[in-house]
């Protein structure tokens, strides 16, 4: 008999069913959703956990923030190593970060700040993959270096197995567009093991004029009126197949098709993308950079009820004018021109804008890179890639603000107490989601696998 299989696995006669989909002339790419045809992977039940979110907000600093020029000032260290920033003081007493980040300076007591996150992967991409999973990337005596299916899953695609959205919204939703370097996706950025089901919805940038949500819109040639036809058919076909394998698989199969359908007939999603909806002086507090958009893009989302939203600056180019975190050269000159004044507008703006909508304590807000940079300014003016201590920002979801965790040496070189490792991070994410770090998800080999290795770091919960 023939065995149906989920995604682009064969059947038992080495059709896939793909292939038979598209044998019976019935496939459905021209819907314009990317992995439409990708399954899900078991998993078991969450357990309970102290935080009180229900949504994530993350913003990820692709590329390796100076964390002793933004959230860690080291003032009475040798020039060579505090940079020309000066420390100014923030709403916490005794609190002091970059000149720079003003506005954020005002909402310190919004905050927590973690000043030890501490691990030894030098790589951009094998440092992402851990810090977007909390996984090692050590994986058979190298490490992982882009996308592959034997991932592990990234926050987003474990936040929509356990806590998914409400019907009608994707659960995670990524800004601008996933990020690349040396050819390869970074790790971290989509589903793994847990298939294309879980994988981010991309957005695009939305200060661009031809911004539009891809897949949300049926094309011309397809009105509604026949996406519900094909639907109605493809439902047919299923059924069939199912009909024809021993395995209960044919309500599993659908539930891919059924979230592209409400997608494209749902308000939700692209309502809450009507940034313009917005009154103009708010626009204008998170600024008309397509970061501070971004950030507002976001809250708009997660009040609509999305899950986790991933934010990014967009993707590398290499040049001098477009390095993102990567400040190898003139790490005080982009900081200073184009990096922290966008981020700092925008990220204040957004954190005022979740606390006056009541949305804070049900939004987790977290900023972090992949890892931090040297002690040391080198002869470009950079500095380099250093994993060995940084620092990351919480906010919101149950996230004591104004708190401090952990501490650098003199150097912002190294923890000189309480040292977090990125496996801590996402137990401490999950955590706040109201996910224990031993609740198990199961790859498609049915093997159970905690979602965090870590511990959560509780002192920052109030």
């Amino acid at each position: 008999m023939l065995g149906v299989r989920m995604g682009g696995r064969t059947l038992c006669d080495g059709v896939t069913r793909r292939e038979a989909l598209r044998l019976g002339g019935l496939t459905l790419l021209g819907l314009g959703l990317p992995e439409l045809l990708a399954g899900p992977a078991k998993a078991a039940p969450p357990g309970g956990a102290f935080g009180r979110a229900k949504s994530c907000i993350l913003f990820f600093q692709e590329g390796g923030l100076a964390h002793q020029d933004s959230w860690d000032m080291k003032p009475d260290s040798p020039e060579e190593i505090r940079g020309p920033f000066q420390a100014i003081r923030t709403s916490i007493p005794g609190q002091y970060i970059c000149e720079h980040l003003p506005e954020l300076g005002k909402v310190a007591h919004r905050y927590a700040l973690i000043r030890s996150v501490t691990h030894d992967v030098f790589d951009h991409n094998a440092g992402a993959y851990y810090c977007l999973t909390g996984r090692t990337p050590r994986v058979g005596g190298g490490l992982v270096q882009g996308e592959r299916r034997t991932n592990f899953p990234g926050y987003g695609a474990i936040t929509a197995r356990f806590r998914p959205s409400p019907a009608g919204l994707p659960s995670w939703v990524h800004i601008p567009a996933l990020l690349t370097n040396n050819g390869e996706y970074l790790p971290g950025q989509q589903a793994g093991f847990l298939g294309g089901t879980y994988n981010p919805l991309v957005l695009g940038d939305p200060v661009q004029k031809e911004f539009a949500v891809p897949g949300l819109t049926a094309p011309p040639a397809y009105p509604l009126e026949r996406v519900d036809r094909r639907a109605s058919l493809l439902k047919q076909v299923q059924q069939g197949l199912a009909r024809l394998s021993d395995l209960p698989l044919g309500q599993d199969t659908d539930a891919y098709y059924e979230k592209a359908f409400r997608l494209l007939t749902g308000e939700g999603v692209r309502r809450a993308c009507e940034v313009g909806r917005e009154p103009q002086p708010l626009r204008d507090q998170y600024g008309p950079h397509h970061m501070g958009q971004s950030f507002l893009l976001a809250r708009r989302l997660v009040e609509a009820g999305v899950r986790l939203v991933t934010v990014t600056w967009g993707p590398r180019s290499g040049s001098d004018s477009n390095q993102c975190w990567d400040t190898h050269r003139r790490n005080h000159h982009f900081l200073k021109n184009s990096l922290l004044p966008p981020t700092d507008r925008g990220l204040a703006a957004l954190l005022r804008d979740l606390h006056d909508r009541g949305l804070l304590e049900e939004t987790l807000v977290v900023a972090m890179g992949e890892f931090g940079r040297t002690p040391e300014i080198n002869r470009q003016g950079g500095r380099d890639h250093w994993p060995h201590c940084y620092s990351i920002m919480l906010a919101g979801g149950g996230i004591r603000g104004g708190a401090v965790y952990g501490s650098s040496d003199s150097r912002a070189a190294y923890p000189a107490s309480d040292p977090v490792t990125p496996e801590d991070v996402a137990a401490t994410i999950y955590a706040a989601l109201g996910l224990r770090a031993e609740t198990e998800v199961l790859d498609p080999l049915d093997r159970p696998f905690p979602i965090a290795l870590g511990a959560p770091v509780r002192a920052l919960f109030g």
